[in-house]
């Protein structure tokens, strides 16, 4: 917002400028606490806020005519900056003129002189009173005491000022009266009037009665800023009618006490050509115009004088460029933050006039930012779309300014605007199923798997914790056999596994970052537990206490090859670690048996004779793993007389459950579905083929 105040400028401190907080639409108690500062362009303070009060007051005193010198305005720029949320608010302070000043003549007394023959109408050019007060304080007319030759003529300049000459309407006899007082009083056009008096002399001479005078008298010259030193202005156009040395001009400035010397030190002027030529650099922005006003002077006897007024106006050239000012940068910006969500906020400034001093902002179109002017010359820099700190961590913004000048000129300033992170990405593991194999009978605390997640935030967003998930999916909680550790995601058993109890595990392990709200994400890690040949064959049959042995009778005259028993042995293990082998310990006499290694039937191996007694023989059941594990038997053989045995019935060997025949049904069922589904898809591709 803009917010426009005046004030005379004969105000004492601590007077009350404007009322802030109503004009802004605040609450007064709000400005504290929302950091209400005030910012001065010119970088002088003259105001301050009341915080209590929420109005701008006066710092100083003030003098426009101090501040502003004859500018026909006189306004001081403010800027005022409240936070949460950031705004900027100008604010324009108009300087009204008081007539303070009273007009006052650059000498007190002026000695003129006019010949005797002048004619009447001869005008005689005065000096111009000074008042610093504009407007309507400043002068407004001229007096001049009462005169039976003499009377006031006021003309008006090409700038306004008004110009008192004294015109002849008498002649004049040097002989009667050789001197001629007056008096002179400018008078301005305050309330009440304020007057300053010259006093006039008039000397009355002899000769020399034609002045130069100055074609024309009042001219005007536009000139560019910045031509080069001794660039020809103008030469003055001045007669004179007088002959020799009457009629010989001489040139000189006339300077007054509001400026002396200022334009002599831009401009120089030759004495006998009238030539006026630049001297120095001149500069548009420092002033746009000069008046200058020059003497011609004969050199007769009395010298008679002219008056040439020259106005010299500037024409403005694209000299400067454009300089911008940041106000005030919001750095980090939160990536979530919503369009429209202003950065900066940013001032620009040419100290060019018209289409010179008109500037334009531009920034990169690939930005996700946006330029929105706020009032003239400000404005703020937005979010014109979401930001992803993920895809860009921070921007080097570039602000360009240019003018409309020819050719224009341009500025720029870059600055870093740095993104901050939110917590909008979950974490990610590297795989959402894992494999992992363990020997069993592993020792508690043998690390199994490190699973790994990554988190493409930044800081305790990013900071990630692993954690076991119990699914019921076992008996027993999952988290009795695992643990996991939360800082790198290492799983370690919690106990020693068993094969043959549990020969696969699923973990779920969950990764969770440390934002508000967390996220998380999980994976399952199937860990497949190793047989390790830890159980020893069991013998099944024959089922005999631990110590004793099994007694077999046979037929005497039994032939070799025939079976004398089997031995059928189970191995709780898997894999070749659950092979078995069948063998006869060795004994200090031989035997007439053998033992089958892979099937375990004990067999006749030669006949025997009718004499013999009975044999007993160890048999040993070993299983393939490493280190292999035995179990072995004793069974005492004995040949009998007229022996018959049923082998299929003395044979208690165990019987398949139904449950078992139902899966062997099963299992031929699947092969053969599996065998056809390949044929066919077999001959489609050979047929596609």
């Amino acid at each position: 917002a803009q917010l426009h105040y005046s004030v005379p400028e004969d105000r004492e401190p601590g007077f009350s400028v404007g009322d802030l907080a109503k004009d802004l639409g605040v609450e007064v108690r709000s400005l504290a606490a929302r950091n209400l500062r005030l910012v001065s362009e010119g970088g002088q303070r003259h105001f301050q806020v009341d915080l209590a009060a929420g109005v701008l007051l006066l710092d100083s005193r003030l003098d426009r005519e101090a501040l502003c010198g004859q500018s026909p305005t006189c306004s001081l720029h403010l800027q005022l900056v409240m936070e949460n949320p950031l705004q900027l608010h100008r604010v324009e302070v108009d300087v009204l003129d008081v007539n303070d000043n009273a007009p006052q003549f650059p000498k007190p007394e002026v000695v003129l002189e006019i010949t005797e023959v002048a004619n009447p109408g001869t005008r005689l050019p005065l000096e111009v009173a000074e008042d610093p007060d504009m407007g309507s304080n400043s002068i407004s007319t001229y007096e001049l005491s009462p005169s039976k030759h003499f009377a006031l003529s006021i003309n008006v300049r090409g700038d306004g000022v008004k110009m008192p000459e004294i015109v002849l309407e008498k002649a004049l006899d040097r002989e009667k009266v050789p001197v001629h007082r007056l008096t002179l009083t400018a008078l301005d056009g305050g309330n009440p009037v304020k007057s300053g008096t010259a006093k006039v002399t008039i000397h009355v001479l002899d000769a020399n009665d034609n002045p130069p005078v100055c074609d024309p008298p009042i001219s005007k010259v536009l000139l560019e800023e910045n031509v080069p030193v001794g660039t020809l202005v103008t030469k003055l156009n001045v007669t004179d009618l007088d002959e020799g040395p009457n009629g010989d001009v001489e040139y000189s400035f006339k300077t007054s006490n509001n400026a002396p010397g200022k334009f002599t030190k831009l401009f120089s002027l030759d004495a006998r050509t009238g030539e006026i030529r630049t001297k120095a650099p001149l500069d548009y922005e420092e002033s746009s115009a000069y008046e200058i006003a020059v003497r011609a002077r004969d050199k007769g006897s009395p010298a008679m004088e002219g008056h040439c007024h020259l106005r010299v106006e500037l024409i403005d050239i694209n000299d400067n460029s454009p300089e911008i000012v940041l106000t005030s940068v919001s750095s980090p910006v939160q990536e979530d933050a919503a369009p429209g969500t202003v950065i900066a906020l940013i001032g620009v400034k040419d100290s060019d006039s018209g289409d010179n001093g008109q500037v334009r902002l531009q920034i990169a179109k690939e930005l996700p930012f946006k330029l929105v002017s706020s009032f003239k010359e400000h404005f703020s820099l937005v979010t014109s779309g979401p930001l992803d700190r993920e895809k860009a961590s921070g921007y080097n913004i570039t602000v360009r300014a240019v003018d409309s000048g020819s050719p224009p000129r341009a500025t720029q300033k870059t600055f870093y605007l740095r993104i901050a992170d939110v917590n909008d990405n979950a974490p990610n593991f590297s795989s959402p199923f894992d494999t992992a194999h363990i020997q069993e009978n592993s020792l508690p605390g043998t690390s199994v798997f490190s699973v790994s997640a990554s988190d493409p935030d930044e800081g305790s967003n990013a900071k990630l914790s692993y954690s076991i998930l119990d699914n019921g999916m076992q008996d027993v909680p999952i988290s009795a056999y695992f643990r996991i550790d939360q800082d790198n995601g290492t799983i370690y058993t919690v106990r020693a596994l068993d094969y043959e109890q549990d020969k696969v595990f699923q973990v779920p392990v969950e990764v969770k970052d440390a934002g508000s709200p967390a996220l998380s994400s999980t994976a399952v890690v199937h860990v497949f537990v190793l047989d390790e040949n830890d159980n020893a064959p069991n013998i099944v049959y024959p089922s005999v206490p631990k110590g004793s042995a099994f007694h077999q009778a046979i037929p005497a005259l039994a032939e070799p090859g025939y079976l004398v028993t089997k031995i059928v042995a189970v191995d709780a293990d898997s894999g070749h670690n659950a092979w078995l082998s069948y063998q006869l310990q060795e004994s200090a006499e031989a035997l007439p048996f053998q033992v089958e290694r892979r099937s375990g039937e004990i067999r006749v191996a030669q006949a025997l004779r009718e004499s013999e007694d009975s044999h007993r023989l160890v048999v040993e059941v070993r299983d393939n793993g490493t280190p292999s594990l035995s179990a072995s038997v004793v069974i005492v053989i004995s040949p009998e007389e007229n022996s018959v045995q049923d082998f299929s019935k003395s044979l208690d060997l165990p019987q398949s459950s139904p449950e078992d025949t139902n899966l062997t049904l099963y299992l031929v069922i699947s092969l053969v579905s599996i065998s056809l589904v390949s044929c066919v898809t077999f001959g489609l591709a050979a047929a596609r083929c």
